[in-house]
């Protein structure tokens, strides 16, 4: 005969045991997402001051998300193959794996900002351009802060507001990258630092994609359904040029 009184706690040790998989999943994307706003904000922060030692200081941290999303990524394989989630369970593992991963990529953008750092020093920059690359970046960060928010609190309503918000980085950026063109062409002594600031802003404009994407996963987890994938995109720099 079964011992009822034995199977009870047991089942009780299981299912705490998979909400701390569920919760340490939680846990280390936030922890993430902090390393990568630090870097975001840090990397701006170096080339608006040409601070060479911060810069570093950016490129190394970039190994912390490398080992963090690799951790989740394991532990992720780990709970799926011995708890086999389903429904929402398995959207938050999924979730943690993509969101994972999109974090990765914005500490990649960051540590590219910070190695242009080291090969602008000693060159003039327009001020008003670099101004315009630290506008771009607040709100890159705005929106990568508030996308973590929607993710701790799983809300899709944040989640697409952060979305449709997308466009206002891309046009940003499009303006920038005119200015920086006109830089260019009135002075042929800019090219060289205007082109490494180019970079910067496309990077910049890239970590607001990942956090759109991010957003997306955070509706799908919340939710169960996709959000469409036909948002329109507002960098319009492949056609500069092109209407003259």
């Amino acid at each position: 005969m079964t011992d009822e009184s034995n199977q009870a706690p047991l089942a009780a040790h299981i299912v705490t045991s998979y909400d701390e998989d569920l919760q340490y999943l939680v846990r280390r994307i936030a922890e993430m997402g902090g390393v990568a706003e630090r870097m975001l904000e840090e990397a701006v922060v170096s080339l608006v001051n040409a601070d060479a030692a911060l810069s570093q200081k950016v490129i190394s941290d970039d190994l912390l998300l490398d080992e963090a999303e690799r951790q989740i990524g394991e532990k992720a394989v780990l709970i799926i193959a011995k708890r086999q989630p389903m429904a929402a369970d398995l959207r938050d593992v999924i979730g943690a794996i993509r969101i994972a991963a999109d974090l990765e990529r914005v500490g990649d953008m960051a540590k590219n900002i910070a190695k242009r750092v080291l090969a602008v020093q000693g060159m003039s920059q327009p001020k008003k351009l670099v101004r315009g690359i630290d506008h771009l970046a607040e709100l890159a960060l705005t929106q990568l802060k508030e996308v973590l928010d929607a993710y701790s609190q799983r809300s899709a309503e944040l989640a697409n507001s952060i979305r449709d918000r997308d466009d206002e980085i891309d046009a940003i950026y499009t303006s920038l990258f005119r200015e920086l063109l006109t830089y260019m062409m009135e002075d042929p002594r800019n090219i060289t630092a205007c082109t490494h600031l180019l970079f910067c802003a496309k990077n910049i404009e890239r970590i607001g994609d990942h956090a759109t994407n991010i957003a997306e996963v955070v509706y799908y987890i919340a939710t169960g359904d996709q959000l469409s994938t036909d948002r329109p995109k507002d960098d319009e720099t492949a056609t500069v040029g092109a209407e003259e």
